[in-house]
């Protein structure tokens, strides 16, 4: 519940600073500051793997309002969904320990947008998250990368996309939802 809570905190925050300061570049990287709670806790007593992803949405939140984007896709009923994730871990947050969410726009291909997200402490990474995200209308199908970008702009100094990045999508992507998928085990 208390993801719930800070959903609402920083959806309500990313506004004020939106009015207050304006729309932020595309490519500009968005920060929060949290602590690690309690309920973030797991048995090893550090901040559970799994939080960290619910955690860096509170990220991908605020950097969607302060863009302007947030607003954009709501007007025409489009939404975005995780489509892949890799996360990699350097260090463990511990209870009670403050820290920034880091968020930035990463590239794109012809399907999706690539986010990155850090826990970082002092400067220091602790935590990199890679988002590959699709974007879908409300009414159903997915939303094209160009009519994405006509309707909001595709920021002119956005870098290509890592090869990396490339390679990582494309091994680790699922059938199309319209093919068949069986759970079989092939070892």
């Amino acid at each position: 519940m208390n993801v719930w809570w800070r959903t609402i905190l920083t959806l309500l925050r990313a506004r004020m600073l939106l009015r207050r300061k304006g729309r932020m570049p595309m490519t500009s990287v968005g920060r929060i500051r949290l602590r690690t709670l309690p309920t973030d806790i797991d048995l090893l007593r550090h901040m559970n793997n799994g939080r960290y992803a619910s955690l860096f949405d509170l990220g991908r939140f605020d950097l969607l309002v302060r863009t302007g984007l947030w607003d954009a896709m709501n007007a025409r009923g489009w939404y975005a969904v995780v489509a892949a994730e890799t996360v990699s871990f350097r260090k463990s947050l511990e209870l009670w320990q403050r820290f920034t969410v880091e968020t930035r726009l990463l590239g794109h291909d012809d399907k999706a947008v690539y986010q990155v997200h850090r826990a970082v402490v002092d400067g220091e990474v602790y935590a990199e998250m890679i988002v590959r995200a699709r974007f879908l209308r409300r009414g159903g199908g997915v939303l094209p990368m160009q009519e994405l970008f006509a309707a909001v702009g595709r920021p002119d100094d956005l870098p290509p996309l890592p090869a990396w990045v490339s390679a990582w999508a494309e091994g680790s992507a699922l059938p199309s939802t319209k093919a068949p998928a069986p759970s079989v085990w092939t070892w």
